[in-house]
């Protein structure tokens, strides 16, 4: 497995400075969001060219990231055609002054690339040992990969079409499955991610590469996710109420 992972930080490096040299270009660094689902793709693939083999399980893995890492950068890129630069992004590189393009390359589009090395090891670990039997355990992974993906799928489907709604400007999506948590999307993420943990599962050893779905967990729930997203609405009477009543992540039965 390290053989394989060394490929993926030098393809990841060179993905990185690629998606970086664009933002240059375009003058925008939150092309750093389209690159974040492709990226698994690269980094799975360099995963499975350097593999000794191929096994059912592995194909299966390959799969399941290629169907999510397409679907989450097209969904990012169509929603952002037209528009300006993500407020984070303008955000920080005021705020970084002088150094924005150096501590841009690290600390957006490298920075990436590497916690998606870390989050996708329960993948590249399947990858590495292709000589052992497909499990009752696999099938569960896929189940919870699929609930996962489903609502992830789903709840970015509703945010849509609910924006695309010009009588909703300005107010807060509260129905779907909105309506239960939320962010929907991100639960749906977290949730997939288990799955594919789940899976390395059946193979001995597998349930130490836990820091994958653990990091991409941590990083929703507390760092760039849930966080930076409702500090948005500080002070947006509308959230406040929904805030109160509904559930951050899990999906649970809203509050009266």
């Amino acid at each position: 497995m390290f053989d394989l992972v060394l490929i993926q930080v030098a393809v990841v490096t060179l993905y990185a400075s690629l998606w970086f040299l664009a933002a240059l270009k375009l003058r925008r660094n939150d092309v750093a969001d389209i690159a974040w689902g492709a990226g698994f793709i690269v980094l799975a693939l360099a995963g499975q060219f350097t593999a000794t083999a191929a096994s059912i399980r592995g194909l299966l893995a390959l799969t399941l990231v290629t169907i999510w890492g397409l679907r989450l950068s097209l969904h990012i890129g169509l929603r952002n055609r037209g528009k300006s630069e993500d407020p984070r992004y303008r955000k920080w590189r005021e705020e970084w002054g002088a150094h924005a393009t150096v501590r841009a390359f690290f600390q957006v589009f490298l920075l990436q690339g590497f916690l998606a090395v870390v989050v996708l090891s329960p993948v590249t670990y399947i990858l590495a040992h292709p000589y052992s039997d497909f499990t009752w355990i696999d099938a569960l992974g896929a189940a919870v990969w699929l609930a996962g993906f489903g609502f992830e799928s789903i709840g970015d489907l509703q945010l849509v079409q609910f924006k695309n709604d010009p009588g909703n400007r300005g107010r807060v999506i509260t129905s779907g499955l909105w309506k239960y948590t939320r962010h929907p999307n991100y639960f749906g993420e977290v949730t997939l991610w288990w799955g594919v943990w789940l899976m390395a599962c059946s193979i001995p050893g597998g349930w130490k590469t836990v820091f994958g779905p653990a990091t991409i967990t941590v990083l929703i729930l507390f760092v760039s996710g849930i966080p930076l997203l409702e500090k948005r609405y500080e002070g947006n009477v509308e959230f406040k109420e929904y805030r109160r009543r509904t559930s951050a992540f899990f999906p649970l039965p809203p509050k009266r």
